[in-house]
C-alpha cells in the first residue's frame, strides 16, 4: 500500500464499531488509519479527539450516524458504512476501500458482539450457538485478516480486539457459546502477535467485566439502573483502548483486563 504523506498539520481520525480511523492519535506527523469493528460511539469519539478520523461499520445503520454525529460533535471526522463482520466478501471490499482512500490502516478495533438470553447449555440452540460464534469469533478473524495485508505492506498496526472477563474465565452469566468465542479471541490475539510481531504489528485482547452498554438487555434477566451505574461505563472502555492504541509501538499490552472496582452479586439474574 502507498503511504501517505507526513504532513505537520493536525491529523484527522479514521475510526469504526467495525470501525477504521486515520490519522495519529498520540502522533501529529503521519497520517494514519484507524479501523475498528462495532457501532459504541465512545470509541470514536475517543479517537477522533486525539488526531483520527473516524470510519465505523456496522449492521444498523441508525448508531452508525448516531456515532458521526458524536465524533463531529466532539471535533473529529467520520464516515460510516453498513457491514456485516460475517460476509468476508463485504469485509474485504470496505477495508480496501479504506486503505485506498486513506493509504494506510493502523488500527483494527474489533467491538462487534452478540449475546442471547436463552444461553445456559440447557436452553441453547445450536442455532443460536452458530451465530454467536460466527460473530463474535469469526466476524474478528475476518476483520483482522482483511486488514493484515495492508499492515504488512507499511510495516506497522494495531489491532484491539475487545474481548471479555468470559474468554478467561468461564461464567454462567454470560453462557457456553459467548465464553467459547471470547477464549478464541484471545488465542486469535496472541496467534496475531506470534505471526505478525516481525511485520511490526502488534495485538492486545481487552478484556472488560461488567460494561453497562446495550448487550445487558439480552440477559435473561436484565440488570437495573442501580447495578449499571455500578458497571463500568462506555468511555472507560474507549479510555483503556485509546491508551493501547497510543503506546509506541514497540510497547505491545497482549492482554489487558478491566473490573469495576464494585464487584456485584449477579447470581438472581441467570433466570
Amino acid at each position: 500500500m502507498p503511504r501517505a504523506p507526513r504532513t505537520r498539520a493536525r491529523a484527522q481520525p479514521t475510526a469504526a464499531d467495525g470501525e477504521s480511523a486515520h490519522g495519529g492519535p498520540g502522533r501529529t506527523d503521519r497520517r494514519r488509519d484507524r479501523r475498528r469493528d462495532g457501532h459504541r460511539s465512545g470509541h470514536g469519539r475517543a479517537l477522533a479527539v486525539r488526531g483520527c478520523h473516524v470510519v465505523v461499520a456496522g449492521r444498523r445503520p441508525g448508531p452508525l450516524e448516531e456515532t458521526v454525529a458524536a465524533v463531529t460533535t466532539a471535533g473529529g471526522t467520520a464516515t460510516a458504512a453498513t457491514l456485516d463482520v460475517t460476509d468476508a466478501d463485504a469485509v474485504r471490499r470496505l477495508v480496501g476501500e479504506v486503505t485506498d482512500r486513506h493509504g494506510r490502516l493502523d488500527l483494527m478495533v474489533n467491538n462487534a458482539g452478540v449475546n442471547v438470553a436463552r444461553r445456559s447449555m440447557a436452553t441453547l440452540s445450536v442455532a443460536d450457538w452458530h451465530a454467536i460464534a460466527q460473530i463474535n469469533l469469526t466476524g474478528t478473524f475476518l476483520m483482522t485478516h482483511a486488514a493484515l495485508p495492508a499492515m504488512r505492506a507499511q510495516r506497522s498496526g494495531t489491532v484491539v480486539n475487545i474481548s471479555s472477563m468470559a474468554g478467561y474465565r468461564a461464567s454462567p452469566l454470560t453462557g457456553p457459546v459467548y465464553n467459547a468465542a471470547k477464549a478464541g479471541v484471545n488465542s486469535f490475539t496472541e496467534s496475531v502477535n506470534l505471526a505478525e510481531r516481525a511485520n511490526g504489528i502488534r495485538a492486545c485482547a481487552i478484556c472488560p467485566g461488567e460494561v453497562a452498554t446495550p448487550i445487558l438487555e439480552q440477559r435473561p434477566v436484565p440488570p437495573s439502573p442501580e447495578a449499571r451505574a455500578t458497571m463500568l461505563q462506555p468511555e472507560d472502555l474507549a479510555d483503556t483502548v485509546v491508551f493501547v492504541a497510543t503506546l509506541p509501538q514497540r510497547a505491545n499490552v497482549k492482554l489487558l483486563t478491566i473490573y469495576p472496582t464494585e464487584q456485584r452479586d449477579w447470581t438472581t439474574e441467570l433466570g
